[in-house]
């Protein structure tokens, strides 16, 4: 007897996505020259040595490059067979960093060892994406009923946003919903759940911002920088003067003034302030450029994966990169209220570097085994696959998955 599975075509072996590939050694080059120009200054007066946070940047890249070529060659869909395991070492971890985690700055966020920190926000975020994928593909005929397809997901998202909050980390809580939202999104969700989420989670929010007086404050900093520029709007109004002073080509690498201790954490959440200061106007424009392509490469590798696990968990990288990166641009910026979220690939980052760039082999793998070689598929069509799938959810995705027919 015939099998009702659909089956799917045979990936043709292929390398990576170069241009993917080329992309990100290209943020990972430029966040070692900004790191070392950024960080010289702080280094040389608190540890005596201009290159302290240089080395310890280089050892964290090169131990994020070999995780990534790792995670370049495990085929993907292992992690669907543990994405419950995964999941569950996330939440563990998240629960353990509330009451023996290291406490920075009025945060529990880290797990320190020694000279080595630890940030399992960083890894959850990871975990819920290939949670979420599994998910998404397994229920693909539920994912328009509230019970069974839509509720589960925003269950576990609501979960880690909790724990997240409790850190408190509010800009990885707004990173991992926006996520979640997105997967949904592309998954078929109904609009109406979307927006019953959305409407839910405002007063969270708000008694969030409200409720604790220093994230109040960074409201009416943004809202006005210049008027608390002395006191609670010191750093937005560094970051403004720092991107300003910059101009069109900037005053040259390694020229910057707002480095010379004037911008707090200008090597981790404002390099691109740094950027902006010493490479000017077409500096910033090269790094959004970077992480636009970054962006679109994903959401192309997305459409052409050779299942739906492959694409929901393309998409759920893609959006936690691009969100980041968003949310970092538009606080140095002035366009957001600061959150205190790193610029991913390109800041000093430590682990948590180490497993974007994992999160990056995981994409990588991806664009290796789709069901035909990039250059060879017609262009300006796959990018529509990911359309069909809300507009023809129980039709669309039963090709993807090889769900029965």
């Amino acid at each position: 007897m015939k099998s009702e599975r659909t089956s799917l075509p045979e990936p043709i072996p292929h390398r990576s996505d170069p241009l993917l590939f080329s992309i990100v050694l290209a943020l990972v080059g430029l966040g070692l020259v900004m790191v070392y120009s950024s960080s010289a200054v702080l280094a040389q007066q608190k540890m005596g040595d201009s290159r302290y946070f240089l080395v310890r940047d280089l050892v964290w890249v090169l131990l994020g490059l070999v995780g990534m070529a790792v995670t370049m060659r495990i085929d993907y869909s292992l992690y669907r067979r543990l994405a419950y395991p995964i999941l569950g070492v996330a939440t563990l971890l998240l629960s353990a960093v509330l009451v023996v985690g290291s406490r920075v700055n009025g945060a529990r966020r880290w797990f320190h060892l020694g000279p080595l920190s630890f940030q399992p926000a960083e890894l959850a975020k990871v975990a819920l994406i290939v949670f979420l994928a599994h998910i998404l593909a397994k229920k693909a005929d539920k994912v328009r009923s509230f019970l069974l397809g839509f509720l589960p997901p925003l269950l576990v998202c609501g979960l880690f946003s909790g724990l997240l909050l409790k850190q408190p980390d509010l800009g990885t809580a707004m990173i991992v919903g926006g996520t979640t939202i997105t997967m949904l999104f592309v998954a078929g969700t109904r609009f109406s759940f979307l927006a019953i989420a959305g409407l839910g989670a405002l007063p969270i929010v708000y008694n969030t911002i409200v409720g604790t007086p220093w994230r109040l404050r960074r409201i009416l900093a943004f809202l006005d920088p210049w008027q608390f520029r002395d006191t609670f709007g010191y750093q937005m109004a560094a970051s403004l003067i720092a991107v300003g002073s910059g101009g069109l080509s900037g005053q040259g690498l390694g020229d910057s003034r707002q480095k010379l201790l004037f911008l707090p954490e200008a090597h981790t959440d404002y390099i691109l302030a740094i950027i902006g200061e010493e490479l000017g106007f077409i500096g910033v424009g090269c790094v959004i450029a970077l992480y636009v392509l970054l962006i679109l490469r994903g959401c192309l590798i997305a459409a052409r994966a050779r299942d739906a696990f492959g694409m929901y968990l393309a998409i759920g990288i893609t959006a936690m990169f691009g969100l980041q990166a968003t949310f970092n641009i538009g606080v140095v910026l002035g366009a957001l209220p600061t959150k205190g979220l790193t610029l991913p690939l390109l800041s000093f980052g430590g682990s948590t570097l180490v497993i974007d760039l994992c999160a990056i082999g995981m994409l990588l793998n991806i664009s290796r085994r789709e069901p035909a070689p990039i250059e060879k598929r017609s262009k300006g069509r796959s990018w529509k696959r990911l359309l069909p799938i809300r507009k023809n959810r129980r039709r669309a995705l039963p090709r993807l998955s090889g769900a029965r027919a």
